[in-house]
């Protein structure tokens, strides 16, 4: 996209072990997060005839080139995904150690299959005249965690959780129109372009 772009990686993603319940009990998986698929090891192919619910484009991707086969695609949350589903389901959520619960009609069992554990030093550089994406809400919490200075910083953030997450005093905090890498990365474009006007 032509953007000078510095990673700096606030956590490392690590599988957790973990063993398949019987697919029989379930009428779908509920997926809210491509790092699930891409940690959970072999224990998924025992949930390859379920459906997938999946939050977001690159979730749903993750299952398909899993071999798992997609339902419905939500495009905002987990909240947004569940409240579309027409009647009350028994699914099986693969999920981080850390999540958002939330309220819904249906019956979720949840299983954790990784967690993204705290780099300590994640070199973060100065963020003034930055664009800082931000992945998660909990990503939110800890840039706000370590940056010192925010005046001079926009954020493009992947979901209005994640914006909330933050917390005040930067220049600029705004929301991308899906919560999917590439409207991120487009929202994150338009605020560089805009700091360069």
């Amino acid at each position: 996209m032509g953007l000078d772009v510095i990673a700096c990686p606030l956590f490392r993603i690590e599988p957790i072990e973990w063993i398949a319940p019987d697919p029989v009990q379930y009428d779908g998986l509920l997926l809210t997060s491509a790092n699930a698929l891409r940690q959970a090891g072999p224990e998924i192919e025992a949930m390859r005839a379920l459906p997938v619910y999946a939050v977001g484009a690159a979730t749903a991707e993750a299952a398909e080139q899993a071999g798992l086969r997609v339902a419905v695609v939500g495009r905002r949350d987990i909240g947004e995904l569940l409240g579309a589903l027409p009647e009350p389901l028994k699914l099986l959520h693969l999920a981080g150690e850390h999540r958002r619960e939330v309220d819904s009609i249906h019956s979720i069992d949840r299983i954790t299959v990784y967690r993204s554990a705290v780099i300590h030093d994640p070199g973060l550089p100065g963020l003034d005249d930055l664009v800082a994406a931000v992945h998660s809400p909990r990503a939110g919490a800890r840039l706000a965690e370590l940056a010192n200075e925010r005046g001079a910083t926009n954020i493009a953030a992947i979901s209005p959780a994640a914006a909330q997450a933050c917390g005040e005093g930067w220049q600029a905090v705004a929301v991308a129109d899906a919560p999917d890498d590439s409207s991120l990365l487009a929202l994150a474009a338009s605020l560089c372009h805009t700091l360069a006007e």
